[in-house]
């Protein structure tokens, strides 16, 4: 496969400090055009902007995940600005969301960091990668509400969820999820999404695809996961690898 976009990478992770500039040179040579790499902390935003300005095919994004709301200094958000407007090669805010997985979690500080990332992207022009995990209700009538443009990445909604989301104008990530044997909801979802408001992502080192599941997960694998989409969408497996790059190279506005 060729012209691979992985619209949704953490290349930034621990999980890649031993061997990150050799995967990093090697994967053009595997077919993948574009990588956009999501931060998660104040951390990886300042990680990743260095990564897009050292290899040409990779792109960034600034902001702050849900789970960091404990841990974020008090300027996070000057921080997550400067990041944005200090490099082209940073295209969008996220990821950003709500996750209310596991126990403990605080609903009203986490909405708060939502909300003030999405006013900063409405200010700065940028579009939104959302995390939504355990969240639905919250994450939708937020979105409603600011009506960004943006993508829900990872999606692990119901069908009549992404109808939604697409009705806000918005598009839809899916990851090797679609390969797993209980992955019924996420392709009745993927279904229901229009060719046009559709990108492919891994979500790396996470969400290895079948064969590699349990695995650490690289860009090179999202043939596997554009595999499956194809079948649901009843068209050739590098075609659809296509039209979702050239998806997510609108969505990011790079020429």
């Amino acid at each position: 496969m060729v012209n691979i976009f992985d619209t949704h990478a953490h290349y930034a992770d621990h999980a890649f400090d031993g061997d990150r500039a050799e995967i990093l040179e090697r994967l053009p040579e595997m077919g993948v055009a574009y990588v956009m790499l999501a931060s998660s902390s104040v951390e990886d935003t300042a990680e990743n902007a260095s990564l897009a300005e050292k290899y040409g095919y990779i792109y960034a994004a600034s902001g702050v995940h849900p789970e960091s709301v404990y841990t974020n200094p008090e300027n996070y958000l000057d921080i997550v600005r400067t990041a944005a407007l200090g490099s082209e090669k940073v295209k969008a805010i996220g990821e950003i969301g709500l996750d209310y997985h596991y126990e403990g979690y605080c609903r009203e500080k986490q909405i708060k960091l939502f909300e003030e990332q999405l006013a900063l992207a409405d200010e700065l022009d940028l579009p939104v990668i959302v995390h939504s995990r355990d969240a639905c209700e919250d994450t939708l009538n937020i979105l409603k509400k600011y009506k960004p443009r943006g993508v829900v990445h990872c999606f692990s909604g119901s069908a009549e969820t992404a109808k939604e989301i697409i009705k806000l104008g918005m598009y839809i990530g899916f990851t090797g999820v679609l390969t797993f044997k209980n992955a019924k909801k996420a392709l009745r979802a993927l279904a229901e999404v229009p060719i046009d408001k559709l990108l492919l992502e891994t979500d790396c080192p996470y969400m290895a695809p079948v064969p590699f599941r349990g695995k650490r997960c690289d860009s090179s694998m999202i043939a596997y996961t554009a595999a499956a989409a194809a079948e649901v969408k009843g068209m050739d497996v590098q075609e659809l690898i296509d039209i979702t790059c050239e998806n997510g190279k609108r969505f990011y506005e790079i020429k």
